[in-house]
């Protein structure tokens, strides 16, 4: 994710599509089709002027979850899940990490837009017409924000399973600063969670790590939590690394905040000066980074929003 992408045409179909009238239903379609569809296909992700794709598949049987993606650019990289538990396969490293991870944070934009009840408080919902995606006809919506602290998003959605086709980040004046799309998909195909078990436990000849996940609370650590508008704690955990992952051992706290539709991660470590220099502040597509030291610490803010919504989350970060 790196210099934003130029700003991309998107010719729809103006159609009479109105903006649902029960927008709770509509949002309830959206995570029912991305938790329990049946389909694959391969997944396109532009950011920063960088093209990159993967071969996904999702199933969903007897209420349990399974998904599977393999990276088709640069090193090799495979992403098994069940449910929560996720195993990220290097086969070029011969290595494996294992962990419980929830698969809102952690799966591509398409498969893991699960969208809660407070989306409209924050966001204004607008019929854009229709388009078609990968062959699939698609409802365009868009999600605009009430505020200035989050990006507006453009979703693709096929009418009748409800399933995402494409998702755009959009910066204030309307440039494309991300974009997830199929340029290949099958909907409705038969599950096989065995492929995605048998990997999952297939270990033999990897290195297999194991991060250690606490769960914590800011305030039990020691730390004020930030208050800034629109966004919730979803999870605070004390990960414990294991020497080899990242290239170094340590221990790190991360929380979570979500406005029901997009994340922003807080990490806390040790500062530590021969690795930590001055601060730092990034941007790559839509994903913006922030980096700096407090006291003894050193602390990370990263998510897909505007810098000016890192900045609130680190100034509200107070050590007690």
């Amino acid at each position: 994710m790196h210099a934003v992408l130029p700003a991309l045409a998107v010719f729809v179909t103006p159609g009479l599509i109105a903006a649902p009238s029960d927008g709770a239903a509509w949002l309830l379609r959206l995570r029912e089709a991305a938790q329990h569809r049946d389909f694959q296909g391969t997944l396109v992700n532009s950011i920063g002027g960088t093209v990159t794709s993967s071969r996904v598949a999702h199933y969903g049987e007897n209420g349990h979850q399974y998904e599977r993606m393999e990276m088709l650019d640069g090193q090799m990289r495979r992403v098994f899940r069940h449910n929560d538990m996720v195993v990220t396969l290097w086969p070029e490293r011969r290595l494996a990490v294992i962990e419980q991870r929830d698969p809102s944070t952690s799966m591509p934009v398409l498969m893991r837009a699960r969208p809660d009840e407070h989306v409209f408080e924050r966001y204004e919902l607008r019929p854009q017409g229709a388009d078609r995606v990968a062959g699939h006809e698609a409802q365009v919506y868009l999600l605009h924000p009430r505020d200035g602290l989050r990006f507006a998003q453009r979703l693709w959605m096929e009418p009748h399973s409800a399933l995402l086709l494409r998702v755009d980040l959009l910066a204030g004046d309307g440039r494309v600063l991300e974009s997830a799309a199929f340029s290949e998909l099958t909907l409705g195909v038969r599950p096989q969670p065995d492929s995605v078990l048998r990997p999952m436990r297939k270990l033999d000849g990897y290195r297999v790590l194991r991060p250690t996940l606490v769960r914590t609370r800011l305030d039990a650590e020691g730390w004020a939590a930030p208050e800034v508008p629109g966004f919730e704690q979803v999870s605070c955990v004390k990960r414990v690394l294991d020497e080899g992952e990242d290239g170094r051992s340590g221990e790190t706290l991360q929380t979570v905040y979500a406005d029901g539709l997009t994340h922003v991660s807080l990490f806390i470590e040790p500062f530590r000066g021969g690795e930590h220099q001055k601060p730092v502040q990034t941007a790559i597509g839509a994903t913006h980074t922030l980096m700096q030291r407090q006291g003894a610490w050193w602390i990370t803010v990263v998510g897909e929003v505007p810098p000016a919504t890192l900045h609130k989350f680190a100034a509200g970060l107070v050590r007690r």
